[in-house]
């Protein structure tokens, strides 16, 4: 039978603190908070919402942009770490699934990371995107497929890819094939202009349908103050408005409430579970509408290994005793 239990959803829409990932937190605290008070179950908040969004680097020659990525390395989040702590504790606190997008340091690279933390307050999921677009090069290492994983949660089955991760249909169905029932994606906003929303739209219509499952999009908001401190140049500050589209979509492509696609807010909405059987009785991508006979995808979930030993040979360390001989010519 199909499942008949409704979830409740909140995305989020909010401008982050460009200068502190502790005022930038804060705000993700009350965001909870909000989102829990109108009943929300689970909550997703943008890209690399903490500390923020390299906005710089879209509009910064890499020359020039020093600074400002050693700035964000400065504020970027350990995981774990104190950050990552307040908002397990707030996650339990509230009951609520949180999906969040930080900027994760590790050593001396900075990633574009996926937090997915259950209702208990555990981490479930981090996951790196795999290949960072564009500018973003400059600033993110590459994550493995190790993270390309749903997770059980206290709302179902969760997957989660990050902007245009979409766009690499592997990674997309390797989601699929794990029968994600919830999928949450996550985009910068206040970039590139209106065509970069339309083209979102495109993309989470398209996933939630192909793959029959929800779709909670989360984008980010740069007040005019922001954009102005970003650049003075009002042709650069083109390129940092529009691009939003908050969305909560259905396994039949249709949007649960009004997008929001300018300023601040949470969109919420209820996800009958039972739709997702509607769906997939029609077209099933990874059940009978599939091919695997025809059409199968070959995946490497090994974390990546930056220094692997060779395997010993029988003998090897014998010889490696033997003391080391040197000749002298004459």
């Amino acid at each position: 039978m199909a499942e008949s239990r409704s979830v409740r959803a909140a995305a989020v829409q909010i401008a982050p603190d460009l200068h502190e990932a502790s005022k930038t937190l804060a705000r993700v605290l009350d965001a909870i908070d909000e989102a829990a008070v109108k009943g929300a179950e689970i909550v997703v908040f943008p890209e690399t919402f903490v500390p923020y969004y390299p906005y710089f680097s879209f509009i910064t020659p890499a020359m020039t942009a020093g600074a400002a990525h050693l700035r964000l390395y400065d504020q970027a989040v350990a995981v774990p770490g104190p950050i990552t702590h307040a908002v397990a504790e707030r996650a339990r606190l509230r009951g609520i699934v949180v999906v969040l997008g930080v900027n994760e340091r590790d050593r001396g690279t900075l990633y574009n990371t996926q937090l997915v933390f259950d209702a208990s307050g555990e981490l479930v999921l981090k996951r790196r995107k795999i290949t960072p677009t564009y500018h973003e090069r400059m600033i993110w290492g590459q994550g493995d497929a190790s993270g390309l994983k749903v997770v059980e949660t206290a709302v179902g089955r969760v997957g989660a890819l990050a902007c245009w991760e979409h766009y690499n249909p592997l990674a997309r169905y390797s989601l699929m094939a794990q029968h994600e029932a919830i999928h949450c994606s996550q985009f910068p906003g206040s970039l590139v202009g209106p065509i970069f929303a339309e083209q979102m739209e495109v993309t989470i219509r398209h996933h939630a349908l192909e793959s029959g499952c929800f779709v909670i999009n989360a984008t980010g908001w740069l007040t005019e103050a922001q954009i102005e401190e970003l650049t003075p140049d009002p042709a650069l500050q083109k390129g940092l408005r529009g691009g939003c589209h908050t969305a909560i979509i259905s396994p039949e492509g249709r949007h649960l409430a009004p997008p929001l696609t300018e300023g601040e807010g949470i969109l919420i909405a209820d996800l009958d579970m039972s739709l997702i059987t509607k769906r997939k009785r029609m077209m099933d991508s990874v059940g009978h509408y599939a091919r695997p006979e025809l059409l199968s995808l070959h995946i490497n979930d090994r974390p990546a290994q930056y220094m692997v030993h060779a395997p010993q040979q029988p003998g090897e360390e014998d010889e490696r005793r033997q003391p080391v001989q040197t000749t002298t010519d004459h």
